[in-house]
C-alpha cells in the first residue's frame, strides 16, 4: 500500500477488526462512514512509517519463503535436491534492471553472475571474437542484452564502439559511422533497429558484398521471414546471420541458430527455427496441462540450474527454475518455430489471429519496406506501413487479401515515415497507438466538399473492400453489397472506411450495407452528413421523407405517440381462436384446445389458452402435425459432418416440389407469419412483407392472394399477430409501424417512430401489449387497442433484432448493435439488467424456462439465466446473425453461422452435432416433428445461396435439401407439409415436404 501511495481504502463493516489487528501499528488514519453496502472509508497517513515498512516487509517476505522452502523442497520440480540461490549471498548479484513491458508486465530483475556468464562465454566462441573485431553498442543500458555486447567485446580484447544517441536516430549517418568509419565487424540488434537503416540502405552496405560486418546477430523480436532477409543481401555478401532468442527474466539468451549459407541462397520461403540452447540453459515446451511436449504446440519455458534470476522481491529461487516465457511455438521434429506472444493472440471475428501472421504476410510485399501490425483498443487491425515507393492503398488491400483469410485482413492502413521504437530497439506500440489517434482526428476534420465527393468516394471505398478494379467503371446504383462479393467481415471494413471519410458514427449503417443497395446507403449517409441540404441525387433518386411527414402522407393527422386511427374499428372485443407460426418455431396458441384435440394434439392442462411455446413446458404438445404423408425408403445423404468439412450435396431423388409460389414484386427478406383459425384450418393465412412496399396475405394451402396492403417504404420486420387474433403488426423502413385489419389488411393505426424499422414486433398474451424496437435505438411498449405508446426507453444502440418475451420470468429481452443486451420489465419499461457482449447483435434472443440465448458478430452464441449472470458461450469460427430456435424439450438449441455451419448445441452450451451447408446461415432453423412418426424431430434451416436443408434434429442427418432460384435471408416456416419461406428473387415459396416420399 505504501509503494503505490494509497490514500484511501474502502473495508467491510465485517472485516473492521481483522483489519484494525493487521494494519494500527503502522498506520495512522481518520474513519468516514458511507453508508452504501456498510462499508467504512479509511484515509491513511504514512507519516514516520517508511522504515518499519520497509524492514518488517523484507523480513515477513523472507521469513515466508525460508518457511515455504522448508515445505516444498522435497517437491520441487526444477531442482531434485530443493537447492535454492540466495539474493543475500555476498557476490550473488551482477546487475539489477527493469524489463520494458513491452512483451508483458514489467518486472525488476537482479542478475546473478551465474546467469549471466555463460551467454558471455558462449558468443565468444560462437562469434569466433578476437582482439581484432569491433563490436557495436547498439543496446542501452537498460537492456540486458548491452551486458552481453559489453563483455563479449572486454573479455576478448575486441573494440566497442559507443555512439551518441544523436546519431543512433539518424539511419544513414549511423550506417556511415558503423561500416565505413569504424568497420563494425559484430552487430547485435532488435529486427526493428536494423529495418530503420531501409532496405536499400542495408543492401547497399550494411549487408553488402564489401561489408565489414561478418556477424549479424538479430533478437528480441521475431525473426524476419527468409525472403524479406534474402532481400536484404547484396550479392556475394558473405555475412553470417544468427537467429537469437531469449527473455530479460533468464537474462539474456537462450538459444540460438545460424542460418545456413544454402537456405540463403535458396528461394525456399522456409520458417526459420529458434534453433539450440546455450551454454547451461535448458528449454521445455510445455502444453496446455503443464507438461512438457515433443511436438506440437506450446508455451516455452527457460531455465538451467545456474541461470536463474531473482523477480520483483523473490528472495530465494530454486536453483534450475524454469520461467514461463509468454512465446508460442511448434515443436516439429526437434526444431522450435516461433509463433508469436501469448499477446499477440487475439480473437477477431469469432476467430483466432496471429497478429505476427499479419505483419510477415505485409513485410512480404514489394511495396512494403517494414510494418507493423497494432491490436487498437482491442477491437481494431491496424496495419503501419513504410512503403518503399508511392504507397497504393487498395492495391496493398488487394494483396493482403489474396494472402490472408478475411477475418486476418486489416481494418485500416496508415503509412508512416519510419517505424517509432523504443530506447530498447523494439517497436514501440503506444507510440503507434498515438499515430493512429492523430491519423483518425486528422481525418474527421477533413470536411467533404459537398454530395458528389461523397459519392466518388463511397465508389471507392466500395470497390476497394471488394477488390474491385479501380479502372472499372461507375458502380451501378441498385448494387447490393452481398451480391457483389462482399461478407460480414468485408461490411465492417467498410463501415470503417465510410465512418473514418465523414468523421461520424452513423446508426444503422452497418445493416444498411448488408441489406440495401449503393444508393441507399448513400442516401442514409446523406442524411447524417449533410442533414440540412437538398438531397437529390441522380434521376433515380428520391429523398428520404423526414418521419413527421410520414404521418401526414399517411392521413393519420394525429401526434407522434398517439396518432388517430385511420379506420374507426372496435375489434378487441371478438376474440378468434388459431394457433400463429413464426420463425425458430414460436407457436402461439388462443383458445385451442378443442381444436388441437381433433388434431389428435392434446395438451396438458395450462392455466391459460394462451401458450407461447418459449415459456411453457407443456407447449411441446402443440408441435404443428407436420409431414401428414406416408414415408418411402428414406435414406439420409448425410449423417455427422465429416472430419474433412467436406460440403454436402443434395440427392437428386430426394428434391422436394414447389406447392405455390406468389411474386411480390422485390426481394422478400422478412419472414411469414402463419396464422391458422381454429374454426377452419383451410382458410390458414401467411402474412409477409416485401421490399417493394407490399404486405401481402396468401392462402396457405392455395397461394391464392387474399389482399395486398401498400406500406410507406420497404418491409423486412415480420409480421406479428394480435392477441384478438383480428390484426397483425409491422413495422417498415420508413419508421412507421403498422396495425393492418388480418382480414383486409385496411390500416388500422399507424404509430411514428424516428428511424426505419427492421424489428419484428412481439406480443404479450398476458396484456395483449406489443414490443418492438426501431434503428432510432428506442424500444416501444403500443397498446393498439388505446392507440397509444405505453412507454419507450432507450436502448444506447440500435435496435435491429427482435424481443423475446419471457413469461416466468416476466423480462423482455432487446438486443442492439451497439452489443448491448438487455432484460426490461415489460410492465414498466425499467431496466432490470444488461449485459455488454463487445460487438453488434444482430441475432434476436431466445428464451426458454431456464435461459436466454443470443448469437453474436464475434462468433459466439452467449447463454444467460434471467438474472443477467452469463452461464456459458460456444464458439464458432464466424460471426453470428442467425437467431437461436429451441427444440421443443428445451434441451437442444439450434443456430446458424457465417462459417457456414448449422449447429445443435444442449443447453450446457456442449456441441451435439454440426452440419456443413454450402454458404453462410443468416436465417433461423425451425424445428418440427414428422406427423407420421411422432419420434423423428426435424429441424429446417435456409443458407443465403438459396439452400433450403432438411436435417434430422437429434443426429443433424441430412433427410432433404431444395436449391431456390435466389439469395435467402428469411426464415423459414413449417406447418403440416408445408413450409414456406421468402426469397430475393422477389417471391414468397411454399413447398412441399411429402415430395421426395411420393414415388
Amino acid at each position: 500500500m505504501k509503494k503505490c501511495n494509497l490514500k484511501y481504502i474502502l473495508v467491510e463493516k465485517q472485516q473492521i477488526n481483522k483489519f484494525k489487528s493487521s494494519y494500527e501499528t503502522i498506520l495512522n488514519y481518520d474513519t468516514f462512514t458511507v453508508e452504501h453496502n456498510d462499508l467504512i472509508l479509511f484515509e491513511l497517513h504514512w507519516n514516520n512509517v517508511e522504515v518499519s515498512l520497509m524492514l518488517n516487509d523484507s523480513k515477513e517476505k523472507y521469513e515466508k519463503e525460508k518457511m515455504t522452502e522448508n515445505m516444498n523442497s522435497e517437491k520441487s520440480c526444477e531442482d531434485k535436491s530443493g537447492e535454492r540461490l540466495d539474493v543475500q549471498l555476498e557476490n550473488c548479484l551482477a546487475y539489477v534492471l527493469h524489463t520494458s513491458g513491452t512483451t508483458g508486465v514489467p518486472k525488476l530483475v537482479r542478475v546473478p553472475h551465474a546467469c549471466i556468464v555463460p551467454n558471455i562465454q558462449h558468443f565468444r566462441v560462437l562469434f569466433e571474437i578476437t582482439h581484432e573485431d569491433v563490436l557495436f553498442l547498439a543496446s542501452p543500458l537498460t537492456f540486458d542484452p548491452s551486458v552481453v555486447e559489453i563483455f563479449v567485446a572486454l573479455s576478448s580484447g575486441a573494440s566497442l564502439l559507443i555512439v551518441p544517441t544523436s546519431v543512433k536516430v539518424l539511419p544513414s549517418k549511423l550506417a556511415d559511422v558503423l561500416f565505413s568509419h569504424h568497420r563494425v565487424t559484430v552487430l547485435q540488434a532488435t529486427p526493428t533497429l536494423l529495418r530503420r537503416f531501409g532496405s536499400q540502405l542495408i543492401k547497399s552496405t550494411v549487408l553488402s558484398s564489401s561489408t565489414p560486418l561478418r556477424v549479424l546477430a538479430l533478437g528480441g523480436e521475431a525473426f524476419p521471414s527468409l525472403p524479406v532477409l534474402r532481400s536484404w543481401r547484396g550479392v556475394g555478401n558473405k555475412t553470417q546471420i544468427f537467429n537469437i532468442y531469449g527473455i530479460t527474466e533468464v537474462s539474456s539468451w537462450a538459444t540460438f541458430y545460424r542460418i545456413p549459407e544454402k537456405i540463403l541462397n535458396s528461394k525456399d520461403a522456409l520458417p526459420v527455427p529458434l534453433g539450440s540452447p546455450l551454454l547451461e540453459t535448458a528449454v521445455e515446451v510445455r502444453g496446455t496441462d503443464g507438461f512438457a511436449i515433443q511436438e506440437g504446440s506450446g508455451q516455452v519455458f527457460l531455465g538451467g540450474r545456474n541461470r536463474v534470476c531473482f523477480l520483483d522481491d523473490e528472495m530465494t529461487v530454486p536453483l534450475g527454475t524454469m520461467r514461463a516465457t509468454g512465446d508460442f511455438v511448434t515443436l516439429k521434429d526437434g526444431e522450435m518455430f516461433f509463433l508469436g506472444r501469448k499477446d499477440s493472440q487475439i480473437k477477431r471475428h469469432g476467430r483466432r489471429l496471429n497478429t505476427e501472421l499479419v505483419r510477415q504476410v505485409a513485410e512480404g510485399l514489394q511495396q512494403v519496406e517494414s510494418c507493423a501490425v497494432t491490436w487498437y483498443n482491442q477491437e481494431k487491425l491496424i496495419l503501419f506501413v513504410v512503403s518503399k515507393d508511392d504507397l497504393v492503398k487498395d492495391d496493398i488491400f488487394k494483396e493482403l487479401q489474396k494472402h490472408l483469410p478475411n477475418h486476418a485482413v486489416p481494418d485500416e492502413l496508415v503509412e508512416i515515415d519510419s517505424l517509432p521504437f523504443t530506447s530498447h530497439g523494439k517497436i514501440d506500440v503506444s507510440e503507434l497507438n498515438k499515430v493512429y489517434l492523430n491519423y483518425t482526428n486528422l481525418k474527421s476534420g477533413c470536411k467533404l466538399n459537398g454530395k458528389e465527393e461523397l459519392w466518388e468516394k463511397l465508389q471507392h471505398s466500395w470497390k476497394s473492400v471488394l477488390g474491385l478494379s479501380e479502372d472499372s467503371s461507375k458502380v451501378p446504383d441498385e448494387s447490393l453489397f452481398l451480391n457483389s462479393g462482399g461478407d460480414s467481415l468485408k461490411s465492417m471494413r467498410l463501415l470503417n472506411e465510410i465512418e473514418n471519410l465523414v468523421g461520424t458514427s452513423i446508426p444503422g449503417l452497418l445493416e444498411l450495407i448488408l441489406s440495401t443497395s449503393i444508393l441507399e446507403i448513400y442516401n442514409h449517409i446523406l442524411q447524417a452528413v449533410f442533414p440540412d441540404e437538398d438531397l437529390t441525387f441522380g434521376k433515380n433518386y428520391a429523398p428520404k421523407r423526414k418521419f413527421s411527414d410520414v404521418v401526414n402522407q399517411e392521413e393519420t393527422g394525429g401526434k407522434s405517440l398517439h396518432p388517430e386511427s385511420v379506420v374507426s374499428l372496435n375489434c378487441d372485443k371478438k376474440i378468434n381462436a388459431f394457433i400463429a407460426l413464426s420463425r425458430g418455431s414460436q407457436i402461439l396458441s388462443l383458445n385451442t384446445t378443442r381444436f388441437l384435440t381433433e388434431l389428435g394434439h392434446c395438451p396438458s392442462a395450462c392455466s391459460s389458452d394462451l401458450i407461447s411455446q418459449t415459456n411453457i413446458q407443456n407447449m411441446k404438445s402443440l408441435n404443428p402435425p407436420a409431414l401428414t404423408g406416408k414415408s418411402k425408403d428414406l435414406s439420409c445423404v448425410v449423417a455427422k459432418v465429416s472430419e474433412d468439412k467436406t460440403p454436402v450435396t443434395g440427392a437428386e431423388d430426394m428434391e422436394l416440389c414447389v406447392k405455390w409460389s406468389s411474386d411480390t414484386g422485390k426481394c422478400v427478406d422478412a419472414s411469414p407469419l402463419v396464422v391458422i383459425p381454429a374454426a377452419d384450418a383451410s382458410l390458414a393465412t401467411v402474412y409477409i412483407g416485401s421490399h417493394s412496399r407490399k404486405m401481402v396475405a396468401l392462402n396457405l394451402y392455395s397461394g391464392k392472394v387474399k389482399w395486398e396492403q401498400i406500406l410507406g417504404d420497404r418491409i423486412e420486420s415480420s409480421a406479428c399477430v394480435s392477441k384478438c387474433g383480428n390484426f397483425i403488426v409491422v413495422g417498415c423502413y420508413n419508421g412507421l409501424v403498422y396495425v393492418l385489419k388480418s382480414d383486409s389488411g385496411e390500416k388500422y393505426w399507424m404509430f411514428t417512430t424516428e428511424d426505419a424499422v427492421k424489428s419484428s414486433a412481439t406480443m404479450d398474451p398476458t396484456t395483449g401489449l406489443f414490443y418492438i424496437g426501431s434503428h432510432d435505438q428506442h424500444a416501444y411498449a403500443l397498446d393498439i387497442y388505446k392507440k397509444k405508446c405505453v412507454w419507450k426507453l432507450k436502448c444506447k444502440g440500435t435496435v435491429f433484432s427482435s424481443p423475446c418475451l419471457s413469461l416466468i420470468p416476466h423480462h423482455l429481452y432487446f438486443a442492439t448493435l451497439g452489443g448491448l443486451l438487455l432484460a426490461i420489465n415489460p410492465a414498466t419499461g425499467n431496466r432490470v439488467w444488461k449485459h455488454h457482449c463487445g460487438k453488434p447483435l444482430f441475432s434476436s434472443p431466445r428464451c426458454c424456462l431456464q435461459y436466454v440465448c443470443i448469437g453474436c458478430v464475434d462468433g459466439n452464441l452467449l447463454c444467460f439465466t434471467h438474472f443477467g449472470e452469463q452461464v456459458w458461450q460456444f464458439s464458432t469460427s464466424e460471426p453470428i446473425f442467425s437467431s437461436p430456435c429451441t427444440s421443443a424439450s428445451e434441451q437442444e438449441i439450434f443456430f446458424g453461422s457465417h462459417d457456414c455451419f448449422i449447429y445443435c448445441c444442449n443447453m450446457k452450451g456442449q456441441l451435439r452435432w454440426k452440419f456443413q451447408t454450402t454458404s453462410t446461415v443468416y436465417s433461423t432453423p425451425f424445428a418440427f416433428r414428422n406427423h407420421t412418426c411422432s419420434s423423428e424431430a426435424w429441424l429446417a434451416a435456409a443458407s443465403t445461396d438459396g439452400k433450403l436443408w432438411i436435417l434430422e434434429s437429434e443426429s443433424g442427418n441430412l433427410q432433404r435439401v431444395y436449391q431456390l432460384p435466389g439469395e435467402v435471408f428469411s426464415s423459414p416456416v413449417v406447418w403440416e407439409s408445408m413450409l414456406v419461406i421468402g426469397c430475393r428473387n422477389n417471391y414468397v415459396y411454399c413447398l412441399d415436404l411429402l415430395h421426395g416420399n411420393q414415388k
